[in-house]
């Protein structure tokens, strides 16, 4: 299989004899800028699509004059084996309308929810009705990397934004009416190449899931953990049928490889039961397992439970993120849903976020095309993962965590345990 480079990672480690957590919040005060003024510097490698506009609020501070009513379509899992993915995503965009007078732009929003279903056709099916019959202003959602690519040509003759909040494989090049809000499917892995090389202990071992889309999650992985001197135990990846129920001959193999750590990416159900196994297992007492945050986020930790305790993982947000955004949404997520919210809500509240600013700068002449303009010339997002802004690829420029799943009070959680880089 062939793998695209991708550009090594720089890690922030802790100084000696300080610890992560106070690290952590040292860094969210004092490194930002410099995080973001050393991704400027990189120019050819992530250029901006607009510098940061001196309002980084993700509403104007003076609103826009009523207009009429706006039709959104949302795309998401509300059947199926992505049910629960799909109803974070919509959360987390119907509390951000329920905090703004269901209004985005300072217009009334009639929102469209229609089932992304479980295969690429059911999804572009519902594309077709709500940019054709339905005649919706912009689209948000989309959870499959399959189904994103198959609408890609649907959105782009529609000249109809999209604004998705979680799939975004590393295919997807060129299109000029689709942004997403959550990361490149590449980007987690790559985050955590040079410090899983700097912390693996000795040979490592890759196993995935066999399903388009997730070779990206893999090649974005094993690029910077070799670039930086990483040894893949073996030579290989190990790779799986999809929706692999049984995974106990994938864990005799890692064993037989000598081994002393592991990176893994699963999703979902499959998510579950690898993490589940893997305990089951018994690997020695200090075999680290790394990953793509999807494998410990969201509604799959509550299921996984202990089982998933001091497994690493990279992502673009955490709970326990201390910035004023992130405090008023995490509040305002376990008031209306009684829990913790995961990136996957996260990032469709951006989404929100985005048009709800795009609107209202565009609300003179409000269409799909102006909306998609406006939409480009947005500034720093002020979001509860840290302040980010779009990038030339139309995926946002942002920071990346390492999180340890461990017990954060009361409550099992993903755990931040230091900054890892800044991708976009």
């Amino acid at each position: 299989m062939a793998v695209e480079r991708s550009v090594g990672v720089e890690v922030f480690s802790p100084p000696q004899g300080a610890g992560e957590e106070k690290y952590v919040s040292h860094l969210n005060r004092r490194q930002a800028l410099r995080l973001f003024a050393a991704a400027g510097v990189a120019g050819a490698a992530a250029p901006l699509l607009s510098a940061c506009s001196d309002n980084s609020s993700t509403t104007s501070n003076t609103a826009p004059p009523p207009g009429p009513p706006v039709k959104i379509g949302m795309i998401v899992p509300l059947t199926g084996s992505r049910k629960d993915l799909g109803n974070e995503m919509d959360n987390g965009f119907q509390l951000y309308l329920k905090l703004h007078d269901n209004k985005l732009g300072n217009r009334e929003v009639q929102l469209l929810k229609v089932d992304e279903g479980e295969t690429p056709d059911i999804g572009k099916a519902a594309a077709e009705k709500l940019t054709k019959e339905d005649r919706v202003l912009a689209l948000t959602g989309v959870a499959s990397a399959a189904t994103i690519m198959a609408i890609r040509d649907t959105v782009e003759t529609a000249a109809v934004p999209l604004v998705g909040s979680n799939a975004s494989p590393t295919a997807l090049q060129g299109a000029n009416y689709i942004w997403r809000t959550s990361f490149v499917a590449n980007e987690p892995g790559q985050a955590l190449g040079k410090w899983a090389a700097d912390n693996a202990g000795g040979p490592l071992a890759i196993v995935a899931s066999d399903y388009p889309g997730d070779d990206d999650e893999v090649a974005g992985f094993r690029d910077a953990f070799v670039s930086a001197n990483g040894t893949i135990a073996g030579n290989a990846i190990k790779w799986t049928p999809f929706q692999q129920k049984d995974f106990s001959q994938v864990f005799q193999q890692v064993k037989n490889s000598g081994a002393t750590s592991m990176f893994a990416f699963y999703a979902g159900a499959s998510a579950i039961d690898f993490v589940k196994q893997f305990k089951a297992a018994k690997f020695p007492g200090n075999f680290k397992l790394i990953a793509p945050g999807s494998l410990t986020e969201g509604y799959v930790l509550k299921q996984q439970g202990a089982d998933a305790k001091d497994i690493y993982t990279a992502m673009n947000y955490s709970p326990d993120l201390d910035n004023a955004a992130n405090r008023r949404f995490i509040a305002d997520y376990q008031k209306a849903y009684g829990t913790i919210p995961s990136t996957y809500a996260m990032a469709s509240y951006d989404a929100a976020a985005v048009l709800d600013k795009a609107i209202g700068d565009a609300s003179r002449s409000l269409d799909s095309f102006s909306l998609n303009a406006a939409i480009g010339k947005l500034g720093q997002i002020d979001s509860p993962r840290g302040g980010w802004q779009f990038s030339q690829n139309r995926t946002p420029l942002q920071r990346w965590y390492l999180r340890q799943v461990r017990m954060d009070g009361a409550l099992l959680s993903n755990v931040l345990t230091a900054e890892l880089t800044t991708l976009g």
